[in-house]
């Protein structure tokens, strides 16, 4: 395939999208042949580090795979292909600038963390032995790196707000790149390469389950339609601050999350369609709260910047010691949704099931795992990293920390009353029946404590606990003033009448204002 033209590598990694993606942009106008590449990494399907669990599981890699498959078509329609191949990046860049010999620059986007960073200076390596020039970009933030009010990222608050007040007043968010109407094409002869399946990468391929909150297919073509529907379609963004800590169905919030963390959407492109939608149709705190979350996004990114592989290590960033436990027992019977604490194991096993969990359900068994099971917070890390679809390395290293209380939080021994949390989010308990159908006959807010009912009352339910369902492996002391005042019986409780699960008004700021609350009980 030898050829004197100029052709530029583009090495994708977490940006599979044409839109906004600044790779292409520079690559159509620095060559004559571009190669977009994207390498599936044997060390991305081994075991993840402290506790060996599968590094990548089967929703994400079914996500990514369509990802693959949907960039690969639009590629295509646009003159130009994927390449596709199975190893190392700076093998696969090192085979393919030999069999090119025409290779002037392999180009990448940045990453953070240490994984990627040691991909990122091996690329280099092999680029500067073999006389290519390497271009970088960043492109995963809403906004700029550069642009950041922080003279030096050693200047990044350790605070989120002092961070949002910063960049809201200081920095602005630049434009999108055009979507390029074509890109030139890949040199000739080169083969695109097979696109592996599930089984291939020893992953099995995830069964659909209907109860999902995130049905949801990979790709740019998936993401761009989602934001159509829940901007411009429904406008359900307008109301997105009241329903974001919803627990049931599609559409209680935008669900971006695991195209952000793929990059098959850009955070830019979802700041400047929010600005439109304010401009053509409303301007409230909802549409507001989509760029508050998306801040959150890049606040824990900057975060693993400054601060490294602490993000990773058991004293945090804080630099705290606390007697974590490894009791492997209560570890399984958390991640199995086995704890006897319906809210928890509802969450849980929604996220064994599909991948997928409310950021409301995150928060709670966070706080149940590292508060009240005392658990090495990094067990909880390792687990989301395998199953979450939306996996984002500084986002979830970021969160845990967080909620371990060794992370970004200005607040001391913050912890979650799962009883209170599962009364104020899933008042009716029509969740947690769905996800632990062993209890759906227990009806209203009862389904919460099913431990505090009466003998007659679980008989009638048909539940034995420690046989139909488990005893709880805690009880937290401060339970008790939730469920001790509830009448016990058949019936649905006192908190149960009020119809279907929603956010009651007097919470719908919770989780949003960790922040702007004095109170700790949460």
């Amino acid at each position: 395939i030898m050829s004197t033209s100029r052709t530029i590598i583009c090495l994708l990694r977490n940006d599979l999208r044409l839109h906004d993606n600044e790779l292409f942009h520079w690559a159509q106008r620095n060559a004559e042949y571009i190669v977009p590449l994207y390498c599936f990494d044997p060390r991305h399907y081994v075991g993840t580090y402290n506790f060996n669990l599968p590094k990548t599981g089967p929703f994400r890699l079914h996500f990514l795979l369509n990802s693959i498959k949907d960039l690969r078509n639009t590629l295509r329609s646009k003159g130009s292909n994927l390449v596709v191949r199975r190893g190392k990046p700076e093998e696969v860049v090192a085979d393919l600038i030999k069999q090119l010999g025409s290779v002037s620059s392999v180009a990448f986007h940045e990453e953070v963390t240490s994984e990627e960073l040691n991909v990122e200076k091996r690329v280099k390596e092999v680029c500067a032995r073999m006389k290519v020039k390497v271009h970088t970009c960043w492109g995963s933030t809403l906004y700029h790196r550069d642009d950041l009010p922080f003279h030096h990222i050693s200047r990044l608050p350790d605070v989120y707000t002092q961070f949002r007040k910063a960049v809201e007043t200081q920095s602005r968010v630049r434009p999108v790149f055009p979507t390029p109407e074509t890109l030139n094409p890949l040199p000739p002869g080169l083969e695109e390469g097979d696109i592996p399946t599930a089984a291939d990468l020893e992953q099995p391929e995830p069964v659909a389950d209907s109860r999902s909150a995130f049905p949801c297919s990979g790709g740019e073509s998936p993401a761009l339609e989602r934001l159509k529907h829940y901007f411009w379609d429904t406008n359900l963004v307008a109301s997105y601050k009241e329903t974001r800590n919803g627990l049931i169905g599609v559409d209680y919030s935008t669900k971006f999350a695991p195209w952000l963390a793929m990059g098959c959407i850009s955070p830019r492109y979802i700041y400047h369609q929010i600005q439109q939608y304010e401009r053509e149709r409303t301007a409230n705190q909802s549409t507001y709260w989509v760029i508050f979350e998306l801040l959150w996004r890049d606040y824990f990114k900057f975060v693993a910047v400054k601060y490294g592989n602490r993000l990773f290590q058991i004293k945090g960033l804080q630099d705290k010691h606390v007697p974590w436990k490894l009791d492997m027992k209560l570890f399984d019977a958390w991640k199995e949704g086995r704890t006897g604490v319906p809210f928890v194991d509802a969450n849980m096993r929604e996220l064994a099931m599909t991948g997928f969990m409310s950021n409301r359900g995150r928060q709670n068994v966070a706080s149940f795992l590292t508060k009240d099971l005392g658990l090495d917070w990094r067990l909880g890390a390792e687990w989301f990293e395998y199953l979450l679809i939306d996996y984002d390395v500084c986002s979830n290293y970021g969160n845990w920390l967080y909620s371990a209380g060794i992370g970004n939080d200005p607040r001391e021994n913050r912890k979650f009353n799962m009883i209170k949390q599962g009364l104020d989010y899933d008042n009716n308990g029509d969740y947690v029946r769905q996800w632990v159908p062993e209890l759906q006959r227990i009806r209203g807010g009862d389904v919460h404590t099913p431990w505090a009912l009466s003998s007659a009352a679980l008989s009638h339910a048909e539940v034995s606990l420690g046989e139909t369902y488990p005893a709880p492996v805690v009880v937290a002391p401060e339970w008790n003033r939730h469920f001790n005042k509830k009448p016990s019986g058949v019936g649905p409780s006192a908190r149960g009448k009020k119809g279907p699960s929603h956010t009651p008004k007097q919470h719908r700021d919770r989780g949003i204002d960790f922040y702007f609350s004095k109170s700790k009980n949460l």
